[in-house]
C-alpha cells in the first residue's frame, strides 16, 4: 500500500511513500516490466539506467521473478550503469559488473552486448575519452527511458558528490570521504576503498525521460526531506531531481519519516487524530518549547498550529494528562510481568502476570546485538527469574579482524602442543591460516578453516558475555543461518531453509515473548533480514497453541532508537545495571575499540548504546516524568510484516 499524497509547496519532487521495501521494489519493477513490454509491443529497445548497492536488490529480483515466472523478456532491453570503482577489475568482489551479473544480468535473457557498465579498467590516460565514449553509447541507443537512482548519506547520486554540478557529464571523480566510510564494508576496511570512481554526472542523469529515485530505512530520511523539500544545491545533488518533468521518489516508511508529511502533518492540513498522532504531535509541542507535557498551555497549542487537535481532542489539561499517562503506563520495571508475589500496592495487572516464569527468546541478528541493544532488559529478566534464550542468528564471521584470527590460531596452538593435542594437525592449520592471511588480498573471501576460526571468536564472546549477564550456555542457540555464510558483505536472499530453522526453535521453546531486532538502518542489510525470518516464521506458528500466549516485541539500540510517540515498554536502567549491560559488551573483545563495520557512527557500540538509553531517559525526564539514569524502549509486533 503507498501513499502518494503530493504536498504542493513542501514536496518539490512527486514522493510514493509504501510501508515497506518489499511493497515498493514490487511496485518499481512492476512499472519497469511494463515500460518493457510497451516497447517491445512496439517493436521498439527499451533503454534503462541502473543502479547498485543493497537498495535496488528488491527491484532486481522481483525482475528475476516476473522473467522465470511471468515470461517477461529482456531481449528488447539495453541497459547503462550509473557507475563503477576506479580502478577495479570486474570479477573482483566489489565490482558493480560482478553485482550487476549476480543480482540480474546472469539470471534474465538480456544480450550481453547490450549491458553496459562504465569499465574500471581503463588506463588514467584514455579515461576521459572512455567517459565521452560512454556519454555517445547513451545518445546512440536513443536516451535513457528509465534511470534507476539510489542515495547516499552526502545526498549523492551516482558517485555525483557535493558540488557536482547540474551539467556535469559522465567523468571520473575522486570519492568523498563519507562515501568511502560508507562503502568501507564491502571492502572489509576504508583504506580499501578506490579513492575514484567513473560516474555519470548529474547532467546525464537529468537527460534520462524518468528517473525513479529509491531510498530505505531511516538513515535515509534525513537525507530525503533535504533533496525533496530543500533548495536546490550542488551540495545536495540529488536535489537537481526538482528541475526534472518526471521525476519520482519511491520509499519506505521510515525514510519518509523527516518529511513535513509524517513529521508535521496537521502543518499541511486537517489530520486523522488517532491515538498515536496525539502522542506525536503534543511531544512534538513539548520538545519543541523545551516544557514538560503538563506545562503545555491553550495559547501553545495555538501558536504553533495545532488549534485543530485542541479542538477536537481538549481541553488542554485532559490532553496534555491523556499523553502524560500514556508515557507513564509504558515505564515498567518488570518487562516480562510482575507476579503477584511481588505486587506493590497501586501496581497495574498486565496481560500475562499470572504465568510465571516465564520463557523469554531473544533474537540477536549479530553475536552482540542483544547486549547491545537491550542488554539492561536482558539482565533485568535474568534477574527475576525468567527462562530466558537468546538465539544468535547469524555467525558475524566476516566481522573480526585477521589478526584477530591469527592471534586465536596462535593460542590454540600453544594450548595443542602444551598438552599434546594432535600437534601435526594443529602444525598444518597454524601454517594454513598464517600463509593464507598473509597472501590474502583486501575484500577476499577467507578460507573455509578461518571462517570458522572467525565465527568462533565470535561464539565465544557471546557466551562469555551472557555468562556476566547469568545465561546458562545451555540456552544459547547459534543457529548461523544460512544466508549470512556467504564470507562476504553481500548475502544470498532469505530462503526457506533460514525460515525452517527459525520456526524449528520457536516450536522447541514455545516461548511466552519473543524480542527481535527493529532496527532496519543497518547499513549492511542483516538486521532487515533477520527481522523478515522471524516475522515470517512467528506467522507460520501463530494457530499452534502455546503462540497464544506469546508477545513479540521489537527492540532498537544498535543503529537508532524508537522515538517516544512509538515506545510501548519503557524499562528503566539504574546507573548499576547499565554499567553491567557495557561489561556485556566489553565481553565482544573483536568489536572493542574498532570495528571492522562500524556503519557510518565512528563511536563504539557501547558508546552508542549509552548514548541513546541516556537520551531516551533525558526525554522523558524533560516532558516530565520520572529522571532515570537510562531507558530501553520496545515496540510490540502487531502482525505487519516487511
Amino acid at each position: 500500500m503507498s501513499h502518494n499524497c503530493a504536498v504542493d509547496g513542501v514536496e518539490k519532487i512527486p514522493c510514493r511513500v509504501f510501508c515497506h521495501a518489499s511493497d515498493a521494489s514490487r511496485a518499481i519493477a512492476g512499472q519497469i516490466a511494463a515500460l518493457i513490454r510497451g516497447r517491445a509491443g512496439e517493436g521498439r529497445t527499451c533503454v534503462l539506467g541502473l543502479a547498485t548497492g543493497s537498495t535496488p536488490t528488491g527491484v532486481y529480483d522481483e525482475l528475476v521473478r516476473m522473467h522465470r515466472e511471468e515470461g517477461l523478456s529482456f531481449q528488447n532491453v539495453v541497459t547503462f550503469n550509473l557507475d563503477e570503482y576506479f580502478p577495479i577489475r570486474p570479477e573482483e568482489l566489489q565490482s558493480y559488473v560482478r553485482f550487476m551479473r549476480e543480482h540480474l544480468f546472469d539470471h534474465v535473457d538480456i544480450k550481453p552486448e547490450n549491458a553496459h557498465v562504465p569499465d574500471g579498467t581503463v588506463s588514467g590516460e584514455s579515461v576521459a575519452d572512455y567517459c565521452r565514449r560512454y556519454e555517445e553509447m547513451i545518445e546512440d541507443a536513443g536516451g535513457i527511458d528509465l534511470q534507476l537512482l539510489g542515495i547516499g548519506r552526502t545526498g549523492h547520486i551516482g558517485f555525483n558528490e557535493p558540488g557536482s554540478g547540474r551539467s556535469s557529464r559522465t567523468r571520473l571523480i575522486t570519492l568523498d570521504r563519507v562515501t568511502r566510510r560508507d562503502a568501507a564494508s564491502d571492502f572489509f576496511g576504508e583504506e580499501n576503498v578506490p579513492a575514484r570512481a567513473i560516474t555519470m554526472g548529474v547532467g546525464t542523469i537529468l537527460a534520462a525521460r524518468q528517473l525513479v529515485l529509491m531510498a530505505w530505512g531511516e538513515g535515509k530520511a534525513s537525507i530525503i526531506a533535504q533533496a525533496v523539500e530543500g533548495e536546490i544545491s550542488t551540495h545536495v545533488a540529488a536535489s537537481f531531481l526538482q528541475e526534472h518533468p518526471n521525476a519520482q521518489i519511491v520509499m519506505d516508511e521510515a525514510a519518509a519519516e523527516h518529511l513535513t508529511r509524517r513529521r508535521e502533518p496537521w502543518a499541511l492540513g486537517p489530520v486523522d487524530w488517532d491515538d498515536t498522532m496525539i502522542r506525536k504531535a503534543v511531544i512534538w509541542l513539548a520538545k519543541k518549547l523545551d516544557k514538560p507535557l503538563l506545562k503545555l498551555t491553550s495559547e501553545d497549542y495555538n501558536e504553533e498550529g495545532l488549534q485543530d487537535l485542541l479542538a477536537n481532542c481538549g481541553p488542554v489539561d485532559s490532553l496534555n494528562l491523556r499523553v502524560f499517562r500514556h508515557l507513564q503506563g509504558t515505564i515498567t520495571g518488570w518487562p516480562a510481568g510482575k507476579p503477584d508475589h511481588a505486587k506493590q500496592p497501586g501496581d497495574r495487572s498486565q496481560p500475562g502476570d499470572h504465568i510465571f516464569p516465564k520463557r523469554v527468546l531473544i533474537f540477536s541478528p549479530h553475536p552482540d546485538d542483544d547486549v547491545i541493544s537491550m542488554g539492561g532488559t536482558l539482565i533485568r529478566l535474568v534477574d527475576q527469574g525468567h527462562e530466558l534464550h537468546v538465539a544468535y542468528q547469524t555467525s558475524g564471521n566476516i566481522a573480526v579482524f585477521d589478526d584477530d584470527a591469527i592471534r586465536f590460531s596462535e593460542f590454540v596452538g600453544e594450548f595443542n602442543r602444551r598438552f599434546g593435542v594432535d600437534p601435526e594437525r594443529t602444525a598444518q592449520l597454524e601454517a594454513h591460516v598464517d600463509e593464507f592471511l598473509k597472501q590474502k588480498s583486501p575484500g577476499q573471501v577467507d578460507s573455509e578453516e578461518v571462517q570458522f576460526i572467525k565465527g568462533v571468536i565470535r561464539r565465544t564472546e557471546a557466551r562469555a558475555a551472557t555468562r556476566c549477564c547469568g545465561v546458562p550456555a545451555e540456552r544459547l542457540h547459534f543457529m548461523d543461518m544460512p544466508f549470512y555464510e556467504t564470507g562476504r558483505v553481500r548475502k544470498k536472499p532469505l530462503g526457506e531453509e533460514d525460515i525452517r530453522i527459525t520456526v524449528d526453535l520457536l516450536r522447541e521453546i514455545r516461548p511466552h515473548q519473543v524480542y527481535a531486532a527493529g532496527d532496519l538502518s543497518d547499513p549492511h542489510g542483516t538486521h532487515r533480514t533477520c527481522l523478515a525470518a522471524v516475522l515470517r516464521a512467528c506467522k507460520e506458528v501463530e494457530n499452534d497453541d502455546w503462540f497464544e500466549d506469546c508477545q513479540v516485541w521489537l527492540y532498537r539500540g544498535a543503529w537508532q532508537e524508537w522515538g517516544p510517540h512509538q515506545i510501548e515498554v519503557a524499562v528503566p536502567l539504574s546507573p548499576q545495571e547499565l554499567l553491567r549491560k557495557r561489561v556485556a559488551i566489553f565481553k565482544h573483545e573483536s568489536q572493542k575499540d574498532r570495528a571492522l563495520f562500524p556503519g557510518p557512527d565512528p563511536r563504539e557500540f557501547w558508546q552508542r548504546a549509552e548514548d541513546r538509553n541516556h537520551g531516551t531517559a533525558q526525554l522523558y525526564d524533560k516532558l516530565g516524568l520520572a529522571e532515570y539514569e537510562g531507558i530501553e524502549g520496545f515496540v510490540r509486533w502487531k502482525g505487519e510484516m516487511l
